[in-house]
């Protein structure tokens, strides 16, 4: 898929950008973290939970962990946004044992949500301060759950059991990894482990799976190494399955992703 557009990426380890696009953005994909998106110019138009949404400037779209959704210019003059992905286990401690908050649509106007994120990604060219990011985590955390439509469960998540299985998948990433390894490791059943698993990482074990060794062979390209290079470091059967696997996850092939990414720090300043 030919795909017109730019993602520059912001400085320090907070996965903060800036994107402009025409026509068709993303295919249809998913992805673990919340992510973000402040709309600055144009209409940002995606599909979500069976609807065609449209976000205007000013609004903020809200997607939750492992929702599927796409993305296209709402009209010819294209789009553009600001944003930032946050994993659910950044919300593990001021969520305390809450199940992660859902917004409904995938959009809001919500104007705390709002101010909170356009703090976030104001200045892409500045690393987040410790302490800002400490306080906004804990500041997002209280005002998505005041919208929150999704309900909690009735049951409160096994959250260490999740995080040691978390911990398990990211020290064997390149190994098989099944669910009786899981529950070998936690003491807890599949069953129970991966309801709990969505409940406080918004994705099941498998998907998360894949969605940490994406990270790692997408920092292998960012090094230069070649797609089946890159696949037999980060535990793909070869480089038809890893391309097939990074189309499906995030919506482009390797070589259209790596078009659109500009790794520049941005260095203007939303006033």
């Amino acid at each position: 898929m030919h795909v017109n557009g730019r993602v520059t990426t912001a400085a320090g380890p907070h996965k903060r950008f800036e994107a402009a696009f025409s026509g068709k953005a993303f295919a249809p994909h998913r992805h673990d973290t919340y992510t973000f998106a402040l709309t600055l110019q144009g209409v940002q138009s995606f599909d979500y939970r069976g609807a065609c949404r449209h976000s205007l400037p000013g609004e903020l779209v809200v997607l939750h962990p492992d929702e599927l959704h796409d993305g296209q210019a709402g009209t010819e003059d294209g789009f553009c946004y600001r944003g930032i992905n946050i994993a659910p286990t950044d919300l593990l401690d001021p969520l305390n044992g809450r199940a992660l908050p859902f917004i409904q649509g995938g959009r809001t106007r919500d104007k705390e949500l709002i101010t909170l994120v356009v703090d976030l990604v104001r200045d892409l060219s500045t690393p987040l301060d410790p302490l800002h990011w400490q306080n906004a985590l804990a500041d997002l955390t209280e005002a998505l759950c005041a919208l929150d439509s999704g309900g909690n469960l009735t049951r409160q998540p096994d959250a260490a059991a999740v995080v040691a299985a978390r911990d398990y998948i990211e020290a064997h990433l390149i190994d098989p990894i099944q669910m009786e390894d899981l529950e070998q490791v936690t003491g807890v059943s599949r069953w129970q482990l991966s309801r709990d698993f969505r409940a406080v990482l918004g994705t099941s074990p498998y998907r998360y799976v894949t969605l940490r060794r994406l990270d790692r062979a997408k920092a292998c390209i960012f090094r230069g190494l070649s797609l089946a290079e890159t696949a037999y470091a980060c535990g793909f059967s070869d480089q038809a399955h890893l391309t097939r696997q990074f189309k499906a996850t995030l919506g482009l092939t390797p070589k259209a992703w790596w078009k659109i990414i500009d790794t520049r720090t941005h260095g203007t300043i939303i006033q």
